[in-house]
């Protein structure tokens, strides 16, 4: 930036830059950085290029006044509080210097303690509705992945339960699967100044954990997994970070399934929601047991509701299948082969031979009464 100068920076924003430097950088003596000019902490941290002021000083480290240097560019979050019927309650803006003005975004937040799991079971411990790093890592996400040459704010939403957060520009990994398998640092930045400054002032890192770290978080308190909504066309990311479970079913697999993989658990929350899954990962939890019904609509199975003492959850819901079978006259057969299954004096071999259903309404009427008379 020609027209920036060092007056345009913070002082206080400045001194906590040297404080976060020190602490990334804990290789380097405290007393040799703390010796440091402004020039010099500034020159380290990538903000200041041949004695100029980048763009990122500004962002990071500018004071509210200095930001119109960066016009056309918007350097602002606002923070809107709504309610359950998505009316707006309160608002706010917010601007440089976002190293220190995100703590006052984030004590927006009503950060309510958590005593109890959905359905009535006590936490082992409270906790916070949020943890601290994840609102504060995807809240720092958005500003360093914003496309500030849009000319758009950063939307910071509280909603009863969930959190949401909106950026400007297109999401590089183009999907959370991709974005979860990187390993290592990442490759491709929108602003690489923007971003490795922020690295240096113990914002952000660049070996892609960030959202890894809060799907894990979420899986540790059995809440729902992080809603990314990416619009392409438009240039918009938007991030939904949940604050309670959703769905007692849900809550209940995180909860008991110990052997479930963060894949599995990303699908299961994707189900749970209404989501489409892609086939193989549809095949990968069908073939588990982990999900019934044919592609793309799909149910928690029978052996996950037994494992989570679901069975007259499932069984309410099984209750359409019955209600179908019963208008296409098959009901009959269905208690016929009930009656059998019911004798005690058959034989494993008589009934290995009798289950195996000659057509597709056999098949489906033989589950449902096995559910009803599991379910019983």
């Amino acid at each position: 930036m020609q027209n920036a100068i060092l007056a345009d920076l913070d002082e206080l924003a400045v001194a906590k830059a040297r404080v976060m430097y020190k602490k990334v950088h804990s290789k380097i003596p405290a007393n040799e950085i703390d010796g440091w000019s402004v020039e010099e902490l500034l020159s380290n941290s990538g903000v200041m290029i041949e004695g100029k002021l980048t763009r990122a000083a500004i962002i990071l480290l500018g004071k509210p006044t200095a930001v119109f240097k960066l016009r056309p560019a918007v350097v602002e979050v606002t923070w809107t509080l709504c309610d359950a019927k998505e009316d707006v309650v309160d608002y706010e803006h917010f601007t440089a210097p976002f190293i220190l003005t995100v703590d006052e975004i984030l004590s927006k937040i009503r950060n309510l303690t958590m005593r109890e799991l959905l359905g009535g079971t006590l936490f082992p411990d409270t906790m916070k509705q949020y943890d601290d790093y994840s609102i504060r890592e995807a809240l720092h996400n958005a500003i360093t992945h914003q496309d500030y040459t849009l000319q758009e704010y950063i939307n910071f939403v509280e909603n009863p339960g969930n959190v949401y957060y909106e950026n400007g520009g297109s999401f590089i990994p183009s999907t959370l699967q991709k974005a979860l398998a990187i390993r290592g640092p990442q490759r491709h930045f929108r602003d690489e100044c923007l971003c490795k400054a922020m690295v240096h002032f113990n914002m952000i890192d660049t070996v892609s954990r960030g959202i890894k770290n809060i799907s894990n978080e979420q899986w540790r308190r059995y809440f729902p997994m992080l809603d990314y909504e990416i619009d392409a066309a438009n240039k918009v990311v938007g991030v939904r970070l949940y604050g309670n479970a959703i769905n007692e079913k849900y809550t209940k697999i995180l909860k008991e399934n110990k052997t479930l993989t963060l894949q599995e658990c990303i699908a299961l929350d994707a189900v749970q929601k209404g989501h489409q899954i892609n086939k193989d990962t549809a095949k990968e939890l069908l073939d588990k047991g982990l999900i019934k019904r044919e592609y793309p609509n799909y149910q928690i199975s029978l052996g996950v509701a037994k494992m989570t003492h679901q069975l007259p959850e499932y069984t309410r819901v099984s209750r359409l299948e019955r209600s179908k079978l019963k208008q296409m006259g098959g009901i009959w057969v269905g208690n016929r082969i009930y009656g059998v299954l019911m004798d005690t004096h058959l034989y494993p071999l008589q009934e290995q031979k009798f289950i195996k259903p000659k057509s597709k309404v056999i098949q489906v009427v033989f589950g449902s009464v096995m559910t009803r008379h599991i379910a019983k």
